[in-house]
């Protein structure tokens, strides 16, 4: 059987993690999410203070540690699922991994098109990542300020009502 790479991307408070985690029972896999990667490094202040000064910064050096992970994984015929806000660069890496490992790619873009609706989940929510910080609704705006979604999503899912209806239309692209 081919080994699938699935992205879940889109903002914080979108649903990621938990569309994520649904697709990992799916497929008898790991989720591997961008927080808990860099929450790893937390405890290395030299390790941030170097972060901070680099141009690439954060994102780039904990997309570069996922894709890593994942392609170890699809080169062992294991499925993986990664979980964070990627951007186009990190789709366009995922899909690369995929192909280098003959293995299926499939993107899932998570959106909550109701703003009260986003601003509570995260307002709510306490991920307790160990080392790693909680959001703040000020952050999710930044980051929105800055957020595209990629052009290249092969579902693309609003979370205000749920997703769960499109959970088969989900399923199905992860069938070979």
């Amino acid at each position: 059987m081919v080994p699938t790479l699935v992205l879940v991307t889109g903002l914080p408070g979108t649903g990621k993690s938990t569309v994520a985690a649904a697709v990992a029972a799916e497929l008898g896999c790991a989720v591997l999410g961008h927080d808990w990667a860099m929450s790893g490094l937390r405890p290395y202040p030299e390790l941030q203070e170097a972060l901070d000064r680099i141009e690439l910064g954060h994102r780039v050096v904990g997309w570069s540690i996922l894709a890593a992970l994942a392609c170890a994984e699809l080169r062992a015929g294991r499925p993986v699922v990664l979980d964070g806000v990627a951007r186009a660069p990190e789709v366009r890496r995922c899909r690369e991994c995929a192909e280098r490992e003959s293995a299926r790619c499939v993107v899932v873009a998570t959106a909550c098109s109701d703003p009260a609706v986003h601003r509570r989940r995260i307002e709510g929510r306490r991920r307790a990542i160990p080392g790693w910080y909680e959001l703040e609704w000020a952050d999710v705006e930044r980051s929105a300020a800055r957020w595209e979604l990629p052009q290249d999503v092969d579902l693309a899912l609003d979370t205000v009502g749920g997703w769960e209806e499109r959970w088969p239309e989900l399923v199905g692209l992860l069938a070979p």
